[in-house]
Order: C-alpha cells, then structure tokens, then sequence
C-alpha cells in the first residue's frame, strides 16, 4: 500500500498518475447501492461489518479509484458519548436532547470504541484484508459535530453554535475538548485496526470567520493532529465547504493533506496554505451535471495546477450528490488517470530537452 499511488501522493512522492477518488463515493448515485438501502437504512448497514465493507468496495470496482472510503457516518461515535439520534432522510443528523447547558456536556461520556462501535472495527478489518487499494477511514471534527448536537439538526446559520461560542465559551471549550478526545480515540482505533489514512471532516467550519476559527475551533483541530502525528498513516484535514479564508490559519496543523472546496483554486489554496501540504480537490460535484467535454475541461484545468508541484489527489469539492451519473463518474476516473499520465510523460520529455540542451 505504500506505493500506491494515493498513499505517495499523500506524502509528496513522485507518481506516474494523479490518484483519484470522490468523497461519498459510496452512495446513492449508484443503483446497486439504492437497492440496498431499500431493506436498510444508513445505521443498519453501518452495524452490519460485511454489507458495510461491500458497500465500501463496490465503487472501487465499479470507478477505479485509487482509494476506498469506510462507508460509514461521522455520527456513529457520538452513540458512544451517550448521545440519542437518528438519521433522518432529506434532513440528516436528528438529535433527541440537543446540547445546551454545562450539564448536558458534563454528561457526556468517554467514548469506548472497543465496547461500543465493534462493528465499525470489523468493517475496518474486513477492508483491510480485502482491498487492494488503501482504505481511508474519517471522523466528524468537532465543530461540525457540535453544530449538530447544538443545533438538534443541520443548520443555515449555526445561530444557537454561535451563541454557544460567543455567550458561554467555557461550556464551548468543554465540549470542544470531549470532541476532540473522541475524534483522537476513534482514529487511533481506525488506524489500529488497519486504516491506510484518515480524513477528519469539518464539513461546515467555512460558516467562521478566520478569527473565529482561529479562537474556537483552530485549537482543538490542532491537538487532534498532534495526538495523530505519531502515527505514520497519511492525515487528511477537509476544512469544508466556503473554506478558502480559514486556509492561512491552517499553515502549522500536523495534517499531510489539505482538502480544497471549489470555491478557491488549487494554485491559490497552496499559496495560502504555504506550499507545506499535499493538496486533495477540487471539482465542483454539480459540474458533473453537465456533458463529458465540459467535465473534462474543467478536470484537466485542475489536475493541470494540481500537478504544478508534487502531492496533488484528485477529488471533488465536497461529497457526491444521489443525481450524480455512476457512467460520468467512471468516464471521469479514467479521464483523469490518463490525462495526468500524458502530463507527468509531457514533464518527462521536457526534462530530457532541457538536459540535453543544458548537460
């Protein structure tokens, strides 16, 4: 796995090809997938360890990506903290008693991985001897959770978050401080278990300012890193959608991947990142709408920057959406596979010139 492709470009190595892979790629855009969450709903697969590698495997049968995600959801630890939701569909996380008071936190409870989400370590160890690609397992980061545990739901405008943060900030660091201890117990068991890299997803932090970032939330992402930094296994950061301002705040997180939204080009995100990182993006997935040459142009205008400099994984800007074309998706991947071999020869025979010109 360490010459895989997406694991060299985690860490910056020369690669004959940009690895590609899509977040949510396991989802619904994918008629097989539709059948199955016919009988079963998100949860239910999650705690079945043999349907949940299954589902994590088919898009890698069905693409031909570089890398695997662990179908799974970045609520399932927060069961363990004794934290009552459900999934709801076309709302999403639903909490029963949403977190309001001093107490509420207080209340929360250590997370117990081993005892408690066995059936997501199965899955982990299922993929681990199944894959032939690496597998990349993830954790909500904790203003992403808290905004839904706040909230009671997903939100527009994190009005009660905010007012968390800004009116009470001694419950905000509290909870901030047990969300960080399950994201660092959770990926450590990933990562024991057989997880090839993580991802810690902030899906809605583009909703801060940079300061607020830096003030709430930057510490707290910053410690999750350095708890990982120990382990060799590539650690991807996704600051989420709108999250082109908080780059320059990120330059000192121990992450090796940074991935971008579309709203900031790759050229730009490493300038503002300080050309520290491996970049993973950008697509936007709703250009997927549109026909293959439209596609192709915008993919090779990326993969084109992304290549300017070693470390470059090809993704989209955020997850995948249910209309998404399953045939787009494949035409993609492959779009992407060989234009990035034509580049990396282009490069190759430039050097030659360049060497004999100048021995």
């Amino acid at each position: 796995m360490n010459d895989s492709p997406f694991i060299r470009a985690c860490r910056k190595q020369p690669v004959d090809r940009v690895p590609v892979w899509y977040m949510r790629q396991a989802g619904r855009y994918d008629p097989d997938y539709r059948k199955i969450k016919e009988k079963y709903s998100l949860l239910e697969i999650c705690r079945q360890p043999e349907l949940a590698a299954e589902v994590t495997m088919m898009p890698v049968r069905k693409l031909g990506v570089d890398a695997a995600i662990l179908y799974s959801d970045i609520m399932n630890p927060v069961a363990s903290l004794g934290i009552v939701f459900d999934i709801v569909k076309n709302v999403g996380p639903v909490i029963e008693n949403p977190i309001r008071s001093a107490e509420d936190v207080e209340r929360l409870k250590p997370i117990d991985v081993e005892g408690d989400l066995p059936h997501i370590l199965e899955t982990i160890r299922i993929l681990d001897r199944e894959l032939d690609v690496p597998l990349i397992t993830f954790a909500g980061a904790p203003f992403t959770i808290a905004s839904y545990l706040i909230e009671g739901k997903p939100s527009k405008t994190y009005i009660r978050t905010k007012q968390m943060m800004y009116s009470r900030p001694d419950i905000w660091y509290a909870l901030m401080d047990k969300l960080g201890d399950m994201a660092i117990a959770y990926l450590k068991a990933h990562i024991a278990a057989g997880a090839k890299a993580v991802q810690l997803f902030d899906s809605w932090a583009g909703a801060l300012s940079p300061r607020d970032f830096r003030t709430f939330v930057l510490p707290v992402v910053s410690r999750i890193f350095r708890e990982l930094k120990p382990y060799e296994t590539p650690k991807i950061y996704y600051p989420g959608v709108g999250s082109g301002e908080l780059l320059a705040e990120l330059r000192d997180i121990d992450a090796d991947v940074i991935g971008l939204d579309w709203r900031v080009t790759i050229r730009e995100g490493r300038r503002r990142l300080g050309e520290r990182f491996a970049i993973q993006g950008n697509l936007d997935p709703y250009v997927l709408t549109g026909p293959m040459p439209v596609i192709e142009a915008q993919a090779a205008e990326i993969i084109e920057q992304g290549m300017e400099q070693p470390g470059y994984i090809f993704n989209l800007g955020h997850g995948l959406f249910p209309e998404a074309s399953l045939d787009k998706l494949k035409a993609l991947t492959e779009f992407a596979h060989r234009f990035s071999e034509s580049v990396v020869q282009r490069k190759t025979r430039e050097k030659e010139v360049k060497r004999h010109v100048h021995p």
